[in-house]
């Protein structure tokens, strides 16, 4: 039996507004298993961002626990948690989060410093995946001067860059145009073909629905429908 890779069990984020509690996720129990690719939809306010990063380690649960490759996220010291970050996953977001006054290999590189990475095996490394992904004239190009298709493949290469095992993309497609959108979701595809674990939050169901492997739908914090996990095994 397989264990899962990624775990969340009855987590919760709450926050108070003035007198007002928000529950931005109650009560979500959620198994990812290796290789899978789960997209997490829902309207606008269901939860599934939050969600996000509470399984990136990016936020911390008000209740309950988040486990990951077997590790309790909680019991990780604010150095150990920082390396889960920085050598563990791959993060994505819609507004592409790049450095503006850097070139795209200047953006992809930063991910290697944060992890140690000698300086030559940054540079040869980013200009790899860079070039894999159709970049490899764009090198030099800082972000204002690269479309918005181009800016999200340089997000995609820092993240992929440190060869996460798992990726994480906050609606990636969400700036895009139709092409665009249907490249980075090809890519997606191919990567998890390939053995990589990705978590997807998105709007577009029809995404969704062609590309992930399971779909699991957030309704004001709560999971509506969707399977919550899968017949492996859970961590002790």
């Amino acid at each position: 039996m397989t264990s899962p890779i990624l775990e969340a069990r009855t987590i919760t984020r709450h926050y108070q507004r003035g007198p007002q509690t928000v529950k931005a996720v109650d009560g979500v129990s959620l198994a990812v298993a290796p290789g899978e690719f789960v997209a997490l939809v829902g309207a606008s306010g269901s939860g599934k961002s939050t969600l996000l990063n509470l399984l990136a380690g990016l936020d911390t649960p008000t209740s309950g626990e988040v486990y990951a490759a077997g590790m309790r996220l909680s019991d990780l010291s604010a150095r150990q948690l920082a390396d889960y970050r920085a050598n563990r996953i791959g993060m994505v977001f819609q507004t592409f989060n790049l450095v503006p006054h850097r070139s795209a290999l200047a953006n992809v590189e930063l991910a290697l410093y944060f992890n140690g990475t000698p300086r030559a095996d940054r540079h040869d490394q980013a200009a790899r995946l860079l070039t894999e992904l159709g970049l490899g004239d764009r090198l030099d190009h800082v972000p204002a001067d690269l479309s918005g298709g181009e800016q999200q493949r340089v997000a995609l290469a820092r993240a992929l860059v440190k060869e996460p095992s798992i990726l994480f993309a906050d609606e990636p497609t969400g700036n895009l145009d139709h092409d665009n959108s249907e490249r980075i979701a090809e890519l997606l595809v191919t990567l998890n073909r390939d053995g990589l674990t990705i978590v997807l939050v998105t709007h577009d169901r029809h995404l969704a629905a062609r590309r992930a492997t399971r779909t699991v739908r957030l309704h004001y914090g709560r999971i509506a429908d969707g399977d919550s996990g899968w017949a492996g095994e859970v961590a002790p």
